[in-house]
């Protein structure tokens, strides 16, 4: 991110970078309390030491610690235990009155972390609410529970050494998480810092969201961020098997990251690059059986947990459907289910509703006058994943953030969503802390779930007016085409012949 030489300053110049202070009105207002926009005449990229993907990184730093301090409140420590042993103080259920919950504090003993057992070998039983018993897990994918174990090995080592600063182990292991969970969101600014091209300051809006201080450490997502956008940065580098080998790895740690593989396919169908696409796709295959087959040979119930565990639980309180259920008393596409039954019928619907979600943004990449942006077609598939499935836990946000970044950048907008997103983790919190214990009934929450996925919508609704509309696409500009496309970066409509003609592009080859 830094200018070399005078050479090529004529595309390092404030007329070829984008300068928010002079072509976004919300930011140009607010450098006024620093001396004012960047002048007309200044050379963009000449300093060598505060460059502007240094900035964004500093602004990263302090969001992140912004968002550690949202979940210290639920590290604190009292004389709870037995004799005035010290133990965690969640007393007043201040987990929730202080918002401050992260899944990271109790999953360390209900993943059986606490005990050093390894992930997918070491299971327990749980009561059900029949009084049956069920036989448990490690219930997150092979990456995400060998991060966790990989943490607990280590805040071990830390609690039992004499030389450094001690605590519960409990509050040791989170921050030790948390460490880990915050270098990944800084990879993941810095790459998507670098696959914004010449709009590089947008990346501010994934470093500065208000999502990172309220989700950042709320579960492990961020290790699915940095290995999506990782993806992207390689296949924008023209790099497909590293490409595939990051998102196969991605999804290991969350399966989104794999979902881009779609809008790779079919963009690459319109380019005619499929091959390029079966080098990525075989990678990322190849790369997410390396991780997960050694678990599902020696551990095949442990690793399998994910899955059950998916395919059984019911509607998340974030979900669409149990939205409806909220404000209309309706019993869900299943009725009342016994424990440990699958809601089929749900499982079926919300899978149905993600296959037209896909074939419809297939039909716009296909059929658009002009070839969609990669960014805008990976948000479409992310949000309308979201959008139609069963659960959409907070944290799941996070991987919207980048991506909404790259295919709508749009400072206020972005900002406008992002701070509404944020905000439903209050009326969340007090939904939980129950009425009984002064908090909020549940159409409350409900009702704040509506106005985010309304405001999801409203971008999906403009990156498709964007999509036919490129020149209205903030990104293009001039020579530059998509800065995440790489084959697909200027290249020109070869849709195979076999394809029928109402879904080839609208207009002619470009």
């Amino acid at each position: 991110m830094v200018s070399p030489a005078p050479l090529a300053a004529d595309r390092r110049s404030a007329d070829w970078r984008d300068v928010p202070g002079h072509t976004d009105p919300l930011t140009s207002r607010l450098s006024s309390t620093i001396g004012g926009p960047v002048g007309r005449h200044a050379l963009i990229g000449r300093n060598r030491f505060f460059t502007p993907m240094r900035a964004i990184l500093l602004l990263a730093v302090l969001f992140l610690i912004l968002g550690w301090f949202t979940k210290a409140g639920c590290i604190q420590q009292a004389p709870v235990g037995v004799n005035g042993a010290l133990g965690l103080d969640w007393s007043g259920n201040r987990q929730y009155v202080a918002m401050c919950y992260s899944d990271t504090v109790p999953l360390y003993g209900a993943e059986r972390l606490d005990e050093g057992a390894f992930p997918y070998k070491k299971s327990w039983e749980e009561p059900r609410p029949d009084g049956s018993v069920q036989q448990r897990y490690m219930e997150y994918p092979v990456l995400s529970g060998l991060y966790q174990y990989g943490s607990m090995l280590v805040a071990k080592a830390w609690h039992s050494s004499t030389w450094l600063p001690g605590g519960l182990q409990v509050a040791i292991y989170f921050n030790v998480v948390a460490f880990g969970l915050a270098v990944a969101w800084l990879a993941t600014v810095w790459a998507s810092a670098l696959l914004a091209g010449r709009r590089v300051w947008d990346a501010a809006l994934i470093a500065g969201s208000p999502l990172v201080v309220v989700h950042a450490f709320t579960n492990f997502d961020p290790l699915a961020t940095v290995f999506a956008a990782g993806g992207l940065l390689a296949w924008a580098r023209k790099r497909p098997v590293l490409a595939g080998v990051l998102l196969g790895l991605g999804g290991a740690v969350k399966l989104y990251p794999l979902m881009l593989l779609g809008p790779l396919l079919v963009l690459c169908l319109r380019a005619g690059r499929i091959r390029v696409w079966a080098q990525t796709a075989m990678a990322a295959i190849a790369a997410w059986l390396v991780v997960n087959l050694p678990i599902a040979l020696l551990f095949p119930r442990g690793w399998a947990e994910f899955f059950r565990l998916n395919s059984e639980r019911g509607a998340d309180p974030d979900s669409i459907y149990n939205v409806i259920s909220s404000f209309t008393g309706w019993a869900g596409f299943d009725g009342p289910l016994a424990p440990g039954e699958s809601p089929n019928v749900l499982n079926a619907v919300s899978l149905l509703a993600f296959v037209a979600v896909c074939v419809g943004i297939g039909y716009v990449a296909l059929t658009a006058p002009q070839r969609p942006r990669v960014a805008q077609l990976c948000f479409l598939l992310v949000a309308g994943f979201l959008l139609t499935n069963k659960v959409w836990s907070p944290q799941y946000s996070l991987w919207l953030v980048p991506l909404a970044v790259l295919a709508l950048p749009h400072r206020r907008i972005l900002l406008a969503w992002m701070t509404i997103d944020a905000f439903v983790w209050v009326p969340r919190m007090m939904y939980y802390l129950g009425v009984g214990n002064k908090g909020l009934p549940e159409q409350w929450f409900t009702g704040t779930v509506v106005i985010r996925d309304l405001a999801v919508l409203v971008l999906c609704a403009l990156v498709l007016r964007q999509i036919y509309r490129p020149s209205e696409d903030l990104v293009r500009f001039g020579f530059i085409d998509d800065p995440v496309g790489g084959v697909l970066d200027q290249a020109e409509d070869a849709p195979p012949r076999w394809l029928p003609g109402w879904l080839r592009p609208r207009v002619g080859v470009r």
